[in-house]
Parts: structure tokens; sequence; C-alpha cells
């Protein structure tokens, strides 16, 4: 069982309406003992970084979470999902975050000569073999957001080109965040959650 985490972001029912076209068995709840019990978790997300925090506070959620990634539970983190798996963003002044990958959420300089947010579709380059990373290497991916992460280059599994590199996967050990929204790229988006789920009943989280 996937469990989408429900605290009230946005995109969460979009996530769980492209697991159930795959007959991916999901359930999106905030029950502490469901998130716990699951075989993998996704942590979606839109919009901004500390209200989103606020909401996984109010939920007392964050030390839920926060004990499934050291159980070695899969987690994916979706777009603002996966900024929230780091230490902390500068958005909006500085928010903490989950602290399980360490590294901080910055925002795009705007003086690449691109726009931003950074909005539309990109193409995608693994960086480091990994299972997820080579669904969507030299692939296309739908972006939406204006600040990403900074974090080391182990932890960086794929990146895309936009005016600075942005780490578009990263990863440590089973917890995955991809900076694209799968739900919204088509079928590429849709292999790379299939992955996720072989990934999970396969327990493959070596990057051979």
């Amino acid at each position: 069982m996937i469990v989408v985490i429900d605290y009230d972001t946005g995109n969460t029912r979009n996530v769980k309406k492209a697991l159930d076209y795959l007959n991916l068995e999901n359930e999106l709840t905030a029950d502490p003992k469901k998130i716990l019990a699951a075989d993998g978790l996704i942590l979606p997300g839109v919009g901004a970084f500390q209200k989103a925090m606020d909401s996984l506070n109010e939920r007392k959620l964050v030390p839920i979470i926060q004990a499934a990634a050291e159980r070695g539970i899969p987690i994916l983190g979706i777009c603002l999902g996966m900024q929230l798996l780091f230490d902390k963003s500068l958005e909006f002044g500085e928010t903490n975050g989950l602290g399980i990958i360490p590294g901080e959420v910055v925002p795009i300089p705007e003086n690449l000569g691109v726009k931003v947010p950074h909005m539309g579709w990109d193409k995608n380059r693994a960086v480091q073999a990994d299972p997820l990373a080579t669904v969507f290497d030299d692939q296309f991916t739908y972006f939406v957001h204006s600040y990403y992460v900074a974090t080391d280059k182990a932890k960086i599994v794929a990146t895309v080109d936009y005016g600075v590199q942005i780490p578009s996967i990263v990863r440590q050990d089973n917890v995955i965040g991809i900076q694209f929204h799968p739900e919204k790229s088509g079928q590429v988006g849709l292999a790379g959650l299939t992955k996720f789920k072989e990934m999970i009943q396969n327990e493959d989280y070596s990057r051979n």
C-alpha cells in the first residue's frame, strides 16, 4: 500500500488520481498509524514552504515522517514535497524543513536571463545511476517552481539546466525527491510512479 500524505497542499488528490489510473493500491490519509505501516509514502506539495510546514506541524506529522524515514520506509517527495525533505528554506524568510536530507532551498537567481518561476517542460539529465533516474533521463517533465534545492552532489541523481543546474531528482537511501510533477508529465511521469512502486516491491534501493 502506498500512502499519499494528506496535509491540504493542493495536489494531493491529483497524485492519488494518477495512482488510481495506474491501478496502484493507495490511500490518501493523515493517520500516523497508516503512514508508519505503509509500504511506501508519497509527500506531494504545491505552494509556499512555510504554509506547508505549518500544516504538517498542525497535524503533528513532522515527527511521523521523520520516523518513517528512519525506519527505512520508501518516501517520494514531489515538487514542494521534495523541498520539504531538506533542512530549511529561504522562501519568505527562513523556515525549518523536515531535515531528512542535508541542504537548503534557495531562490532561482533572477539575473540568469531566464523567467522565474521555472514553469513548463524541461529535460532531465541523469548524473548518477539510479533506478528512478533512468526512467527520466533525457526525458521532458513538467516543472512549476521559483526555488530549488542546494545540496551535496552525492545526493543529486538528475538535473535540469535552467541557467543554473537545478536538481530534479535527489536521493538519500530510501528517501527520494523529484522537483517536477509526475502527475502532470504525461506517460513518462506515470512511468516514474510505476517505477517507484516496483522499487518498493523489489526493495530495490541500490544504485546498481
